[in-house]
C-alpha cells in the first residue's frame, strides 16, 4: 500500500473509499509486500468512516467526535484478512493488546499519523476512566468490608457518587437524554445496539461481560457503554478542580498499569 494519502474530493463517497482501502489491504497482505500489521495500520490511518454497520454488527470508531478506538477498527479489518494472517498474532493483538514481535510499540504514534491524538483521547477518556472507576470501586469494597457495612446491595453506586456526584442510573439517564436530539455521524438518531451488556463488571479494565439478547433500561450495549464512559470522563473533568483531575488521573493510570502487569504475568 502507498504511504501517501490520496487527495479526495469534498463530496467523496466515504463507503466507497472504505471499500477501496479494504481491497488494497487484502491485496498488499496477500502479495506479501509488507508485514500484515503495518499494512493494516496504514488502512487504519486512511480509514474515513467514524462508524458503520458491517456483517450485521455496528461499529463506532470515533467516540464523542474526538476519541478514536483504533483496536475496534483493527478488529474489523482483521476480519477482512483473517485467512491471510497468523491466528496467534491476531488474537494476541485483539485480546491482549500485544503487538507482533517485528513491531516496536514506539512506532504506534507514527503508524496512526494524525489519528494518534484522538487515540490518546480514547486512552485517557475510556481506558483510564474505566480503570479509575475500578480503583474507586475497590476502595469502596475495602472500606465496607473492613466496617462490615453493606446497605442491602446499594453500595454499588458509591463509587459513582464519589467520582461523579450521582448514581449510575441517574448518570445513564442524563447521558441518554443528552443523546436524544444529537444525530450520529451518519445523520441517524442513536439507538440501542446489540449485543447487550449486563450491569456487572469484568476484572479486565472494568469491562462488563457481554450476553446475547435485547436491551432494557438498566442494561447497556458495549458500544453505548464506551460512549457513556467517555461522556463521564468529560463531565468529571469539566466539573472538577484541576488538582482533583490530576489526582484521579494518576489513580486511574496506576490501576491500569496494575491490570496490565497482572494480565502479562498471567500469560508467562
Amino acid at each position: 500500500m502507498s504511504g501517501a494519502t490520496r487527495a479526495r474530493p469534498a463530496d467523496r463517497d466515504l463507503h466507497a473509499e472504505a471499500t477501496r482501502i479494504v481491497a488494497e489491504l487484502k491485496r498488499a497482505v496477500a502479495a506479501g509486500e509488507t508485514h500484515w500489521f503495518l499494512a493494516r495500520m496504514e488502512a487504519v490511518r486512511e480509514w474515513p468512516l467514524p462508524e458503520e454497520e458491517s456483517s450485521r454488527r455496528s461499529y463506532r470508531y470515533l467516540i464523542g467526535g474526538e476519541a478514536f478506538d483504533w483496536l475496534l477498527l483493527a478488529e474489523r479489518l482483521c476480519d477482512e484478512i483473517a485467512d491471510l494472517i497468523p491466528e496467534e498474532e491476531r488474537d494476541a493483538l485483539l485480546f491482549h493488546g500485544l503487538l507482533p514481535e517485528e513491531v516496536d510499540e514506539n512506532d504506534v504514534e507514527r503508524l496512526l499519523g494524525a489519528k494518534h491524538r484522538a487515540h490518546l483521547n480514547f486512552v485517557y477518556g475510556v481506558r483510564v476512566e474505566e480503570a479509575l472507576q475500578l480503583a474507586v470501586a475497590e476502595e469502596v469494597h475495602k472500606e465496607r468490608f473492613a466496617s462490615r457495612i453493606w446497605e442491602n446491595g446499594h453500595g454499588d453506586d458509591e463509587d459513582f457518587q464519589r467520582l461523579y456526584g450521582a448514581s449510575r442510573e441517574e448518570l445513564l439517564a442524563e447521558f441518554r437524554r443528552s443523546r436524544v436530539q444529537r444525530p450520529s455521524a451518519e445523520g441517524k438518531t442513536p439507538r440501542p445496539a446489540h449485543p447487550k451488556v449486563l450491569k456487572g463488571r469484568a476484572e479486565d479494565n472494568g469491562r462488563p461481560q457481554q450476553e446475547n439478547g435485547g436491551t432494557a433500561e438498566g442494561e447497556i450495549s458495549l458500544a453505548e457503554l464506551t460512549e457513556f464512559t467517555y461522556w463521564l470522563f468529560r463531565r468529571r473533568v469539566n466539573g472538577s478542580e484541576p488538582a482533583r483531575v490530576a489526582s484521579d488521573t494518576r489513580k486511574g493510570l496506576r490501576q491500569l498499569q496494575q491490570l496490565e502487569a497482572r494480565r502479562r504475568g498471567a500469560q508467562t
